[in-house]
């Protein structure tokens, strides 16, 4: 058999294999909130002899495509992990490349029609002033411009930390409290949930988390939301993550018995 004709052989099961997981997710509950912690890119790019920045730019493309996916999915709310606040403690080079890269992209979703066409509204979840003036120029365009969409609603975590963002609300808190706003007496779970970054989202706590690369760890992501989140580890660096490996995820979160509190 010629490589050509076991590659036709391989595509054809492939084909095969996503129609089945298609109809078998299709017969249970599917997600409305997932979250991605795109992990491996660096690893990705090294094993292939490449810099590290090659990886990010691959990952990046990856994002446009599990987007499409989430829409064909009847999925509401996806949030991707993009850059970490403990990322900028990586090399000049790579922080560089890495905002470049950003810039590129916000820039081509900016110019292209996907999110118009799909009414899919976007948000920056992180510490905005910790990016270049340009950078948050164009993230606050966008998020102006899709601001009154609800087809689905695409979180980019960007700048983020967990930790951070439960900082920041506690500030807001405290200076509401301080200025006779809210009781002390008032503030419960619900309360601190509307001063977090994902106050105003429909569905603030994702259904799951997908972590790709086989790391086995939240990485000071959605702290407070996930308290119930489903955790699901891939063996797959991000740039090779394919719409079969976001059905196994789906399929996964379907058989496991959803508990709040044990």
């Amino acid at each position: 058999m010629s490589i050509f004709q076991g590659l036709l052989r391989f595509l054809g099961a492939y084909k095969l294999y996503e129609k089945w997981l298609s109809r078998t997710i299709s017969r249970g509950a599917i997600p409305l909130h997932i979250a991605v912690i795109m992990d491996g890119n660096r690893r990705w790019a090294r094993e292939k002899g490449l810099e590290p920045w090659y990886g990010h730019r691959v990952g990046a493309e990856k994002v446009e495509e599990v987007i499409k996916w989430c829409l064909e999915l009847g999925i509401k709310v996806v949030t991707f992990f993009a850059l970490s606040t403990e990322n900028f403690k990586r090399s000049e080079k790579e922080i560089e490349e890495l905002l470049r890269i950003l810039r590129e992209k916000i820039e081509d979703v900016l110019n292209g029609d996907l999110v118009h066409r799909h009414r899919i509204r976007v948000k920056v979840l992180g510490r905005k002033e910790l990016l270049p003036d340009d950078l948050r120029n164009l993230l606050e365009r966008l998020e102006d411009e899709t601001r009154g969409y609800d087809n689905l609603y695409v979180n980019l975590a960007i700048a983020y930390g967990g930790r951070a963002e439960i900082t920041d609300a506690a500030r807001k808190l405290a200076m509401d409290v301080l200025a006779g706003k809210l009781r002390i007496e008032d503030i419960n779970e619900d309360v601190i949930g509307r001063y977090l970054y994902t106050a105003d989202l429909p569905i603030p706590d994702p259904d799951v988390i997908i972590r790709t690369s086989g790391e086995e760890r939240i990485s000071n992501f959605l702290l407070w939301q996930s308290a119930y989140s489903e955790l699901i580890f891939l063996d797959v660096y991000w740039p090779e993550f394919r719409k079969i490996d976001l059905m196994r995820a789906i399929r996964t979160y379907q058989r496991r018995q959803r508990r709040f509190g044990a």
